[in-house]
């Protein structure tokens, strides 16, 4: 409808010569909205104001000018000029009637803009340390992620999605070194267990199931000799500088277990424990994520981009831009020529590449894969990584403003009133698994996207399984399987049902709920495409909310199956479209769309 709307305006303008001249550089589509107020019509525009500078004319005057050029069209029932020069439509019946139609014929395509081939998209998201299990805060970023790759679908994108595998370093020598200990145990070699280890029980059922073939047998005394103490818990009371050196000393005592490890197994044996133990965390994180509804087209393995020379072929094309520098025996880009806080190393002194290379190696990657714009999901905790990244990637030639990164807070479990607590390497977490069996897919996907990304988010496991009101994914579920209980129930009753007479017939649902329910119809593709521009599906969750309302209020207001044959038949047809537009946009968050609840 809104499109309809900014057809006519382009028209209108069309045949005005001269305004159409001062409108050359005006988005007219973007000048449309809803109206806040119905007394003032169903859609307002400021093209008028716009115009008004480089048309060298008053506001009221442009606007009369549009008026008197807009072409006749049997929806439109009145226009006129308010305010400053805004121009108010009002749209009758027959506009609402013709969207209802659209709505049936569509089905799952309504909403959905054609596929472009520009700008191609990769979307980044989740890349969770493959060191154990999903918890509730990935679950937030799959959910999220997922749901703005379907909205930018609908718009009409080309979106690939992507997992980063963070498969390389320090992280994934101590996951390593925890099995390794764990497996020790289950031979009988006792070793005080690192504080800074991965201690949850699914190390332990690594251990068990690790192939050891060609791993050496060693004693507790080979593994304990020259090992330094393990840092103490923090206390209560401790001070900073106390929980400094409490966690210097554990960190110190985890990577004196690591040199052990690689030391007594040498470092293919250690490898080969490493990568199992990689292997066994990964496939877990596929099939939770799988079973969450959450797909990815590609998963990227760190370790790629120094077995395939990417970061060297980034590092090179820095090189021969003469952007890095030399200093302290390290090599060093100049990231705050960019707008960074500081300059970044990305060769140590000892050889050893940095994260922040691999970093921009993976986004140089990307683009020269093909992808013109890159979304990445990450953790609030990575603020400072977008400056860096664009630093990068602006150095190497490429737009910096073409990388959007989308922070996501955190997630706080509540249950009984009551906040839970989480923490990854003490496996004192609740994981992603145990979310979803505890209250569905279903509810998970919608709370999780129910908020900004930029906001924390409360989950209250309560509400979330509740069958009741409250429940927000109850109510809008409960409207769609309200619907197709009436359609049971027609057939139960023997009753006809003809579509074309119902939407000829649109013209008798007289009810006051019925304009309200029809307008927020209309609105969907419009909350389809301002949810995909903003990465926010949370306007989509509240728009599900209010539609499912509306329906509500129109259902308990009167009776579906009547005896008039031609009533029946637009009350349905309205049923019908109100379950189409609900179940696409449920879709789009990956929550079901039941028919009986």
């Amino acid at each position: 409808m809104k499109s309809l709307v900014a057809q006519l305006v382009a028209d209108a303008l069309s045949s005005l010569p001269d305004l159409a001249e001062a409108a050359a550089g005006i988005d007219v589509a973007g000048s449309i909205e809803r109206t806040r107020d119905p007394a003032h019509g169903d859609f307002a525009t400021n093209v008028a104001m716009r115009l008004a500078k480089p048309a060298r004319a008053k506001p009221r005057d442009i606007a009369g000018a549009l008026i008197g050029a807009l072409p006749d069209h049997p929806s439109v029932t009145r226009v006129e000029i308010a305010g400053p020069g805004f121009i108010n439509f009002h749209l009758g019946g027959a506009a609402f009637h013709a969207e209802v139609a659209a709505i049936l014929a569509q089905g799952a395509d309504y909403g959905r803009q054609p596929a472009r081939e520009a700008p191609k998209i990769l979307l980044e998201f989740v890349s969770a340390n493959p060191t154990g299990p999903l918890h509730v805060g990935h679950g937030r970023h799959a959910a999220y992620g997922a749901s703005v790759g379907n909205l930018l679908e609908a718009a009409g994108y080309p979106v690939t999605r992507e997992y980063y595998v963070n498969d390389a370093g320090r992280q994934m020598d101590i996951l390593g070194a925890s099995v390794w200990l764990r497996h020790l145990e289950l031979r009988g070699v006792e070793v005080p267990f690192p504080r800074a280890g991965y201690r949850g029980a699914y190390i332990r059922d690594i251990a068990a199931a690790i192939d050891t073939t060609g791993v050496a047998e060693v004693a507790t005394a080979d593994v304990l000799a020259g090992l330094p103490e393990d840092g103490p818990k923090d206390a209560k009371d401790a001070t900073a500088e106390q929980r400094e050196a409490n966690r210097a000393q554990r960190e110190a005592y985890v990577e004196a277990i690591i040199a052990k490890a690689k030391a007594l197994l040498g470092e293919e044996g250690f490898d080969h424990v490493r990568q199992q133990s990689l292997d066994a965390i990964l496939d877990d994180i596929k099939d939770d994520l799988a079973e969450f509804g959450v797909v990815f087209d590609n998963w990227y393995s760190e370790q790629s981009l120094t077995k395939t020379g990417r970061i060297d072929d980034a590092l090179d094309v820095l090189r021969e831009r003469g952007v890095l520098y030399e200093k302290d025996g390290a090599t060093w880009f100049p990231a705050t020529r960019y707008g960074d806080e500081k300059d970044r190393v990305v060769v140590r002194d000892n050889g050893v590449k940095t994260y922040f290379a691999s970093d921009i190696a993976y986004h140089f990657d990307k683009r020269e894969r093909g992808f013109d714009r890159l979304i990445d999901i990450l953790g609030a905790d990575h603020h400072g990584y977008v400056a860096r990244v664009r630093a990068g990637l602006e150095a190497m030639g490429y737009d910096g403003a073409d990388l959007d990164v989308e922070l996501v807070q955190f997630v706080a479990l509540y249950r009984g009133g009551e906040k839970m607590q989480m923490s990854t390497r003490s496996g004192e977490f609740d994981t992603l698994r145990q979310l979803r069996a505890e209250v569905g897919n279903d509810a998970a996907r919608f709370f999780y996207v129910s908020r900004s990304n930029d906001q924390h988010l409360d989950f209250d496991l309560d509400i979330a399984k509740s069958q009741s009101n409250d429940n927000p994914v109850y109510y809008i579920q409960y409207a769609h399987a309200r619907i197709a209980s009436v359609f049971r129930q027609l057939g139960e009753k023997a009753l006809a049902h003809d579509t074309a007479n119902g939407l000829a017939k649109l013209g008798l649902l007289d009810e006051p709920q019925v304009r309200p329910l029809m307008t927020a119809l209309s609105r969907y593709p419009e909350i389809i495409e301002l949810a995909a521009a903003n990465r926010a599906p949370q306007h989509l969750v509240h728009y599900l909310r209010d539609l499912a309302n509306d329906f509500h209020s129109w259902y308990n207001a009167c009776v579906f199956l009547v005896d008039d044959a031609d009533l029946r038949d637009a009350r349905l047809v309205l049923c019908r479209a109100t379950q189409v537009v609900i179940a696409n946009g449920l879709d789009i968050i990956g929550v079901n769309a039941p028919e009986a609840m």
